[in-house]
């Protein structure tokens, strides 16, 4: 009878301490997952759920920290009431059996759907209005960081010129190099 513990984050920088310092409590294991809300692939997910067996007790924090939508959400917490898998949101118990408990559980995950994508909507403002000042949005292409190297190394440009005139930050730039292992004198 453990208790297993799921956290996700979406990207490197973000930190999963606040999780961790809820979950740690709670759980005999807890396995940590980077990767967007959006993808398809979450294989520490899904090891997580193939390890669980019946009297095991799944853990998450938030609902948005596991499942993508309203329909996954329902599907994976029925799955693991036919395992006999107890699931746990925090610290509330969930159990579809009951009525009250499942309209409960669906109104929340719709609220972390509703959130996800109003979150997707304003980064989407957000690059569109960038995009609308002249600001590069995304990744600047090899082929870019590349010329924009030897001209920094040249002595040709300053990060801060080449920066302004690519319509990107510094720091955009810099990770560029980072990501291609260039290496810049500040």
């Amino acid at each position: 009878m453990a208790k297993i513990g799921y956290l996700r984050i979406s990207t490197e920088e973000q930190r999963p301490d606040r999780q961790i310092d809820a979950l740690r409590s709670m759980c005999d294991e807890l396995h940590i997952e980077t990767v967007s809300a959006l993808s398809k692939k979450r294989p520490v997910y899904n090891a997580t759920i193939r390890k669980l067996q019946s009297g095991d007790t799944f853990i998450i924090w938030e609902i948005s920290r596991a499942y993508r939508n309203v329909i996954d959400a329902i599907k994976e917490a029925e799955k693991l009431q036919e395992r006999g898998i107890c699931f746990q949101i925090g610290t509330m118990q969930v159990d579809l059996s009951i009525p009250e408990m499942e309209f409960a559980y669906i109104i929340m995950a719709a609220s972390a759907q509703l959130e996800v994508t109003r979150l997707k909507r304003r980064t989407q403002e957000g690059m569109e209005a960038a995009r609308k000042r002249g600001v590069h949005v995304g990744r600047l292409s090899n082929d870019v960081l590349i010329a924009a190297h030897s001209a920094i190394t040249d002595g040709q440009q300053t990060i801060q010129s080449m920066a302004e005139k690519l319509g990107c930050s510094e720091s955009t730039l810099k990770s560029g190099f980072e990501r291609l292992g260039l290496n810049i004198e500040s």
